[in-house]
């Protein structure tokens, strides 16, 4: 049986390295690259981010990369953000008062977090919706590696009865934000999988077998 096909997408954002070693011991056959035909065909896409929102935005659009997020969706073709790769699939985020327009995918804004010390960097619990995919067979007190000051910190997708709920995973760091999001083809974390040893391991390998 071949390993799934995995476009990580290279926009000059994100830690790529480490994250194509975690997908590639996830099982997957992952490919680096911004070509538009080799991230469409591919069996899963992965959008990674680091930095700031509204970096991450230019280089996404420099290489196109919001329309090859919106055609794979459209054909209900898996995509899975990570960090900043979660961030711009809202409608937009605000950093130090410069507001950027992301991919608006989902509904929301992504904003500071309301914490006394920021960044929210280090190790954190989540909790999970008991049907999840991304964290099946983990137990409740799994930690995660954050590093971030922005989150989004609602959910503001209005269920129309048409598609699945979407199944939301949260945290807590001066308040509830999201720490994940699995909404049929499109998923995303706010932590960093890659950098999440055994526990992000599980995860991708989830994903991963999911396809």
């Amino acid at each position: 049986m071949s390993s799934p096909r995995i476009t990580l997408l290279d926009y000059g954002s994100g830690n790529l390295h480490s994250a194509h070693r975690a997908l590639v011991r996830a099982g997957a056959d992952v490919t680096v690259t911004a070509d538009p035909e080799t991230a469409l065909e591919a069996d899963g896409l992965v959008v990674p981010g680091v930095g700031a929102y509204a970096a991450c935005m230019s280089g996404l659009l420099s290489v196109r990369g919001e329309r090859i997020i919106g055609k794979r969706l459209a054909g209900g073709r898996p995509v899975l953000g990570i960090c900043v790769g979660m961030q711009i699939l809202f409608d937009r985020g605000v950093e130090f008062g410069v507001e950027t327009e992301g991919c608006a995918e989902w509904p929301g804004v992504v904003e500071r977090l309301h914490a006394p010390v920021l960044p929210h960097m280090g190790w954190n619990t989540i909790e999970a919706p008991a049907d999840s995919v991304l964290f099946a067979g983990m137990d409740p007190d799994t930690r995660f590696y954050f590093v971030h000051s922005y989150a989004a910190q609602s959910w503001e997708w209005e269920d129309n009865g048409t598609l699945a709920p979407a199944k939301l995973t949260w945290c807590d760091y001066g308040g509830r934000f999201l720490a994940a999001v699995e909404n049929g083809p499109l998923s995303a974390t706010q932590f960093h999988p890659e950098k999440s040893g055994d526990a992000g391991a599980r995860l991708l390998r989830n994903w991963v077998g999911s396809l």
